[in-house]
Order: structure tokens, then C-alpha cells, then sequence
């Protein structure tokens, strides 16, 4: 009698994070106890002009924020920062010198713009040297620089290909994607898996947030209502990825300290995080 083949384990689901963009403005304290009790173990976090950290403040306020969290049990697994070049306008080196020191192990940067005053090609000459100083100082710093590709005729990346020129000279452990879906998906039409498929090799976390098209504008909704579905991670597991997930809530309108408003990006949130952990189970 032949022995009963033992069930093939089920995946191991991946790790969890938080955008808490559409969370800035409340106390840091009532933040991460929000986060934590919504079933959060990590957040990416705005640490940028109008985020719940200002650059100009990030020695005095990262730290604090980062202890509010660890109260929770809840890290901070990156930061989303306006950074894409070295220089002190921005704080460049002391807000990735802060973020890194308090064990932040990566940052989202700033997308870089096309002028419309010269060629594709000259505009992305001109942002290699910009690259290679930014990834230099990171690797000093300990921490990894991160860029997202975003949908619009203004962003390098959001065709993929273009940013993926420049990315193909780093490692993975040097300079690597935060691949989002539904730019993906807005950008790439039928063609969105090539897109993952040029970025793959150098993914450090996808996002995931969804969208409905209105006429010629995608416009943002629940994570279970728009284009960007399941197979998005089924088309993941099949390449290997087992890195972090974020889940981004952006479709919510007014700010968080509206009247009422906390309790619908709570609800929001909740219904985007179950319908995100059931694509995954």
C-alpha cells in the first residue's frame, strides 16, 4: 500500500506593511496604537514636507515617532522621503543618516521629472550622476534606496524601461523598486507583467491600491472593486517574490482629523487589508 503524499504546506504570507499617508496628522501616539490595532507589524512612513515628519525636524521627530511605534510592535520597514538627489535643500544626508541610525533599513525617493525641453534620452544623462551620488551616500549610510514607478508623461519609471536602464548598473542590495500595480496596470494597459518583469530582479517591496478607470482619468477606489487583482500576486508567487507587501489607502478624500473621518479610513483600511490578505491566502 503506497504511503499518503503529505499536503504541500501552505505559503507562508508575506510581510505586512502599512501606508500611513492618509493617517498623517494624528499624535504619533494614537498613530501607532491605530496601526497596531488594525493588525499592522510595519508602516511605510512620510517623512517628508507635510508627513508626520518635516525634513527640518527629522533629528528632534523620527525618533519619536519610531518609539511610538515600537511601543505597539509595530517598525518602521521604510520611509517615504523627498529625496532623489544629495544636497542640503533637502537634508539629504541628515534625514537618511537619522532614518538609518534609528534601524529604518530603507527609503522611498522622490521620482525624478522629465523637463520637456530636451530629449528623453538627455534628461536621464542628466539623472544618472545625480543616481550614482544618492546611491553612494546610502551605501555609506547603511540604508537602501528605493523608487517607485508612477503613472504620468512627467515621471521617469512610470514606463518601467526607463528608470530599469539606470537601476541595471546597481545590485539589488544597492538601489531596487518599490513596484506598484496600479501605476503598472494604468501605464502598462495589456503589457503590466512585462513591466514586472523588468523591475523584478531589483524589488524591494510592491504596493499594492487600486483604481476604476473614468473616462480617461484612474481614479482610485477600494482594493476590491477596481482593475488590479489577484493575479497580480499569483503572477508574484510564480516569479519567487517573498519580500514585504504595503498596502496603500489613497482614495479617501479630506483630512483624518475631519469629524467622522478617522473612523472611515479605519473601516477603509481594515476592508483593503482583509481583501488583500485573502488574495494572498
Amino acid at each position: 500500500m503506497r504511503p499518503l503524499l503529505a499536503a504541500a504546506p501552505a505559503p507562508k504570507p508575506p510581510e505586512f506593511s502599512l501606508f500611513t499617508k492618509h493617517l498623517v496628522g494624528l499624535p504619533y501616539d494614537q498613530l501607532a496604537e491605530t496601526v497596531a490595532a488594525l493588525g499592522f507589524k510595519g508602516v511605510e512612513a512620510p517623512v517628508r514636507k507635510g508627513g508626520h515628519v518635516e525634513p527640518a525636524r527629522v533629528e528632534e521627530d523620527l525618533p519619536k515617532l519610531v518609539e511610538a511605534f515600537k511601543k505597539c510592535g509595530v517598525t518602521i520597514t521604510l520611509m517615504t522621503t523627498d529625496i532623489n538627489t544629495v544636497n542640503s535643500a533637502d537634508r539629504t544626508e541628515k534625514v537618511l543618516r537619522t532614518g538609518a541610525g534609528l534601524g529604518i533599513p530603507r527609503y522611498r525617493m522622490k521620482w525624478y521629472a522629465y523637463s520637456g525641453k530636451q530629449s528623453l534620452w538627455a534628461d536621464l544623462d542628466e539623472v544618472r550622476p545625480q543616481l550614482r551620488d544618492l546611491v553612494a551616500l546610502s551605501r555609506e549610510l547603511r540604508i537602501l534606496p528605493s523608487y517607485q514607478n508612477h503613472s504620468g508623461p512627467k515621471y521617469v519609471g512610470a514606463a518601467v524601461w526607463d528608470m530599469a536602464s539606470l537601476i541595471k548598473d546597481y545590485r539589488p542590495d544597492e538601489l531596487s523598486w518599490n513596484f506598484d500595480f496600479f501605476h503598472a496596470m494604468v501605464e502598462g494597459g495589456l503589457s503590466w507583467p512585462n513591466h514586472l518583469a523588468l523591475a523584478r530582479d531589483h524589488i524591494s517591496m510592491v504596493y499594492f491600491k487600486n483604481f476604476t478607470w473614468q473616462g480617461r482619468v484612474a481614479e482610485g477606489c477600494p482594493l476590491s472593486e477596481g482593475r488590479v487583482g489577484k493575479d497580480s500576486v499569483a503572477l508574484l508567487r510564480k516569479s519567487g517574490y517573498a519580500g514585504p507587501v504595503c498596502l496603500h489607502v489613497e482614495y479617501l478624500k479630506g483630512k483624518v482629523t475631519d469629524q467622522g473621518a478617522l473612523k472611515a479610513a479605519v473601516d477603509a483600511t481594515r476592508k483593503d487589508f482583509a481583501t488583500l490578505k485573502e488574495w494572498w491566502s
